[in-house]
């Protein structure tokens, strides 16, 4: 495969990130019902939103949030969202996009990220639990909390 580059979302690579595609029945699993609720409360400040380009196409995104403050743990170091294209699924995309946002939450002085999942079939709990993450609670709404230890 081709050399994946990260970058930082910005106007030129929006729409691209906007309009990844998915596979069947994984729709329903973009952002669990406790990040909804959290959204609201959400510090810009403290995304941290980046792209990830294959031949010069964009084929993966990643939502990470570092806030230190935040007073659920779950949210201080996390993955918020990470989508990649059902036509690069399976070839390394999703574990490059979490290993990049796990090294920035290490060089930030975290010692673990989170991600919070809907449990279903096609849900993305057995992505998480092959790079590493293990579960380790569940939200009021039902949603699996993994973390990673880094």
């Amino acid at each position: 495969m081709a050399e994946l580059r990260l970058e930082e979302l910005n106007a030129s690579n929006i729409v691209a990130a906007n309009t990844l595609s998915l596979k069947p029945g994984q729709e329903q699993f973009i952002a669990p019902v406790t990040y909804s609720a959290e959204a609201t409360v959400v510090n810009p400040a403290t995304s941290w939103q980046r792209i990830v380009t294959l031949d010069d196409r964009v084929v993966g995104f990643i939502h990470g949030n570092f806030d230190p403050e935040n007073p659920h743990e779950e949210f201080r170091a996390c993955i918020w969202r990470i989508n990649v294209d059902a036509d690069v699924q399976g070839r390394g995309v999703g574990r490059f996009l979490a290993k990049s946002l796990a090294e920035e939450a290490k060089r930030r002085g975290f010692d673990r990220i989170t991600v919070l999942w809907e449990p279903g079939e096609e849900g993305p709990e057995a992505f998480f639990h092959r790079i590493g993450f293990t579960d380790v609670g569940e939200t009021a709404y039902g949603d699996v909390i993994g973390a990673l230890e880094l």
